[in-house]
């Protein structure tokens, strides 16, 4: 495996797009579904950059990349159609500490980004090292198909309650409230009553993982049967 998955939180961290074409929309769209400083350099960019810049979702300059653009940036996509241009802007990236993705040049980038299925906060990744990526998006929608839309909202109502299981003891019995609630009890009460009915639901699952804890372990002793006399 050359190249490692990785989740990267870009909570306030600075990402750069050079470029205003499809490859570097295609990039941003996927940017924009997380808390980065987004930040697009192109000369032309297409009108739905223009619309996410002037929402605020993102800052968009109309001239290229300068090295003094890069300063505190966390990841650079050079996304342009030039490959002389992609080149400069990935030596302009690495000299400025960032890592660098040229857009189809697996050789020129520091990492690749993979194909995702998003279930917000749940995402799975599929990468093929950059030599099949008609394949990754083929896997991709055979999982959108398998994976149940239900998989975010219970993902998010577990963290929510992270603190309340952590009372929960650890190992075997902690596991098995997990499964139980997102094996057949969270799925169950979201779609019979939506979030509301799912955080119940967990909250009544936990509170009968602590009566098992706390209910004494009865023993039952059974006294030896008198010794049979012989005659």
């Amino acid at each position: 495996m050359r190249h490692l998955p990785i989740s990267l939180d870009l909570r306030g961290k600075t990402v750069i797009v050079a470029g205003g074409g499809e490859a570097a929309l295609a990039k941003l769209r996927l940017l924009l579904k997380t808390e980065a400083r987004i930040v697009v350099f192109a000369d032309d960019a297409l009108p739905e950059m223009e619309r996410c810049a002037a929402e605020g979702r993102m800052r968009l300059y109309r001239r290229p990349v300068a090295a003094a653009d890069l300063v505190g940036a966390t990841l650079v996509y050079a996304a342009g159609t030039d490959p002389s241009e992609q080149d400069r802007v990935v030596d302009l990236g690495r000299a400025a500490g960032a890592l660098c993705n040229a857009v189809d040049s697996r050789e020129s980038s520091d990492f690749l980004t993979p194909a995702l299925v998003d279930r917000d906060p749940v995402t799975v990744a599929i990468a093929t090292e950059g030599s099949a990526p008609v394949l990754a998006r083929r896997i991709k929608a055979d999982l959108e198909a398998t994976l149940d839309g239900d998989l975010g909202p219970l993902a998010r109502i577990a963290e929510e309650f992270r603190p309340q299981a952590a009372r929960l003891p650890r190992g075997m019995p902690r596991r098995r409230f997990w499964s139980r609630f997102f094996d057949r009890v969270g799925p169950q009460a979201l779609r019979d009553g939506g979030e509301p009915a799912a955080r119940a639901a967990l909250a009544a699952l936990a509170a009968e993982a602590g009566r098992e804890r706390r209910r004494p372990v009865s023993s039952i002793w059974s006294a030896p049967a008198p010794a049979t006399r012989r005659s």
